[in-house]
């Protein structure tokens, strides 16, 4: 798998969970893994005020990229707040121009989390935005061949895989020690074990797929694509 990956998560942490073993093992081999976090996700912590976590989360997301290999964007938007407009499509459609990815990962379109859900609808208007030929912009367009929406255990909702991407050791180990340094995912702040939780996912999708580790994740047909659009 050596392309150019692109995955949009709500909050910092989001992505890296999801989509994060298969952008370590893109940077691995010699592609480009991007990752674009649409909040802060400063709003996660029952100790902290979303003043004093923010600045941990955005250490937490950069010691993550660099563990990994990856690029990052961080939109500036505040955890919860994620706004349903044209704005965040249009930042996310500017990234795939600029980038070109081959596959887009985001969430479900389904989900507990209202975040979770607008970044996907914004993930998949961002790709069609970028598609489209517009004068107004100087970057030409690109269609990013790929879309796939990643298992994320608050966004299973309909969610049925039909694609299973194998982690070798050396992404996985990558991927461990970049999300480690999140406290939320070593379960620090509201007690859920989400380490824990994607390593042994991994181990059982890996069983599905005849490997010993594998990430989970659904396509995006052809008829969502195009809801995507006006």
């Amino acid at each position: 798998m050596t392309k150019t990956v692109l995955a949009v998560g709500g909050h910092i942490g989001d992505t890296e969970l999801m989509a994060g073993p298969v952008l370590a093992k893109v940077a691995l081999e010699g592609g480009r893994a991007i990752i674009v976090d649409c909040t802060y996700g400063e709003r996660g912590h029952p100790r902290l005020t979303p003043s004093e976590y923010r600045p941990q989360k955005m250490h937490e997301a950069r010691y993550f990229a660099d563990a990994i290999g990856a690029e990052l964007h961080v939109l500036d938007y505040s955890d919860g707040f994620l706004p349903d407009s044209e704005e965040v499509a249009e930042q996310i459609s500017a990234i795939i121009r600029e980038t070109t990815p081959d596959v887009l990962i985001t969430h479900w379109t389904s989900s507990m989390h209202r975040d979770h859900e607008r970044a996907a609808q914004a993930a998949l208007r961002g790709a069609f935005l970028a598609s489209i030929p517009r004068e107004e912009i100087a970057a030409p367009r690109h269609t990013v061949p790929t879309i796939l929406h990643a298992e994320n255990w608050e966004d299973m909702e309909g969610f049925e895989a039909d694609t299973y991407i194998e982690i070798p050791d050396e992404a996985f180990q990558r991927w461990l020690t970049g999300i480690s340094e999140h406290a939320f995912a070593r379960g620090e702040t509201y007690g859920f074990r989400f380490i824990d939780y994607y390593s042994a996912l991994m181990q059982v999708k890996g069983c599905l797929a005849g490997t010993a580790r594998a990430v989970a994740l659904r396509s995006a047909g052809t008829e969502k694509f195009v809801l995507a659009g006006p």
